[in-house]
């Protein structure tokens, strides 16, 4: 059988799990083994569901350390950030088990004036996760919550570079058998679990996330896709200069930049080179090291080929005349590190300027108006998240609505979520229904209208 092995970033001779890589036949049996026991599951009283996710979430809260000393050890997440990752773990779990019990429908005026005219929510069937390796544990809870909170049976499927965690997590849920099923395993796997799953959620690139929704079309269920973003941030001359640089390294450098909302562009109106001096400051006085050690704020990219991404673009951009004010090189030690990377002068049509590095280095551009930094922070095919720098309010509710993202900050990082609230972009940075918050259910749901007249 063939297998995937799963290295930790920081020490690549430190295998963490050998797991199956799953053949199509595998998963599709997975699927219908999930199918039979989650027709049980739907039928289960919505608060028998909702004190087993209880219990998930607690049974997490009491194995955070070890969680979060897993992500650390497999993804080379900073443990800080994996300690609060599992804290958002427990805490989506808890939000779900109680959005079970809320309303499920609305109730209608029947046109006879005496049938009871009502909707009711009904579960998909199968909902087949396929989730990446950089939130292991926020992202499949986020998904597979709401999806067991409202009757349906998961499957999930891991990247390749995260399963221990994945399985981990199922261990420790004391769920029904069969309800939470992961199958590991490498593309072809993702691809069995889209044509036999009853509905799928996917975060990941932009080219699978493609062929996800075409082939979940094709076959007619729902589906949704998160594809990552090229995230701008746009500083305007009246903002804290320091508070935004510091604010800004953060977003584009913390878990060394392996957020899809983390940022990639820094657009400034004004004197854009005494900010991106600012700005490498900020970044220089991030601490790069080991994840275990709590004052890292920059560990290991995920594989050598990130590594190496980062320091194309950035040597690829200097060759076009750009300014690499400092990093862009890979440091010298064991595990795949590269130093935080701030790049001036990029020339307009640069990849640095259009697509997702994932990795640590981030562009600082100048814009002559604060209409000229919006323009040009739309113009890319991305459109997940924005951050705006201003002490103007009248600015801030002006520019706001005009960014064509999904999310926008005022003076926040573009880095960071909350967990009940719709979370997804515009353009090619997602498909399909918003995850999280109350707009889970419209996507791990359908609607049943009912009418009831008496006999």
């Amino acid at each position: 059988m063939s297998q995937i092995v799963s290295s930790s970033p920081q020490a690549p001779h430190d295998v963490v799990v050998r797991v199956p890589d799953s053949t199509p036949s595998e998963v599709a049996a997975a699927v219908e083994r999930t199918r039979a026991a989650g027709a049980d599951w739907a039928r289960r009283p919505a608060p028998e569901r909702a004190a087993a996710l209880s219990a998930c979430a607690e049974t997490l809260a009491g194995a955070a350390d070890e969680v979060a000393a897993l992500v650390v050890r497999e993804v080379g997440k900073p443990v800080v950030e994996a300690r609060g990752e599992v804290a958002r773990g427990v805490a989506i779990l808890r939000y779900f088990a109680q959005a079970a019990l809320l309303p499920e429908g609305d109730v209608f005026p029947a046109a006879d004036g005496v049938s009871l005219l009502h909707t009711r929510r009904r579960p998909h069937g199968v909902a087949g996760l396929i989730t990446p390796w950089n939130f292991p544990v926020a992202i499949p809870l986020w998904k597979a919550a709401p999806a067991l909170a409202y009757g349906n049976g998961v499957v999930l499927k891991p990247a390749e570079q995260a399963p221990a965690v994945a399985l981990r997590l199922a261990e420790l849920f004391a769920l029904p058998e069969g309800v939470l099923t992961v199958v590991t395993g490498g593309g072809p796997a993702g691809a069995a679990l889209v044509e036999s799953a009853d509905a799928v959620s996917f975060t990941g690139s932009t080219a699978v996330g493609r062929r996800v929704r075409e082939a979940a079309a094709a076959r007619g269920i729902p589906v949704q896709c998160e594809m990552g973003g090229q995230n701008p941030s746009v500083v305007l001359p009246d903002a804290d200069l320091d508070a935004a640089a510091r604010t800004i390294a953060g977003a584009a450098m913390g878990y060394a930049g392996q957020k899809c909302t983390a940022t990639s562009r820094v657009i400034v109106v004004g004197d854009a080179e005494d900010f991106a001096q600012r700005l490498t400051a900020a970044v220089e006085a991030l601490s790069v090291g080991d994840p275990a050690d709590p004052g890292t704020v920059a560990g290991p990219v995920i594989d050598e080929g990130a590594r190496d991404a980062v320091v194309d673009a950035a040597r690829r951009a200097a060759g076009r005349g750009a300014k690499v004010l400092t990093g862009g090189a890979a440091l010298d030690r064991d595990g795949f590190f590269v130093a935080p990377t701030v790049v001036t002068g990029v020339p307009d049509g640069d990849a640095l300027l259009t697509e997702e590095v994932f990795g640590p280095i981030c562009a600082v551009q100048p814009a002559a108006s604060p209409q000229a930094a919006i323009e040009a922070a739309n113009a890319v095919r991305q459109g997940l998240v924005a951050a705006l720098f201003t002490r103007d309010l009248t600015a801030a509710l002006t520019l706001a609505p005009r960014f064509e993202t999904g999310m926008v900050k005022v003076n926040a990082p573009t880095a960071g979520v909350d967990f009940h609230a719709p979370f997804g972009g515009d353009k090619e940075s997602s498909y399909g229904p918003r995850e999280q918050g109350p707009a889970a259910k419209d996507f791990y749901t359908r609607t049943v209208t009912v009418t009831l007249t008496p006999a």
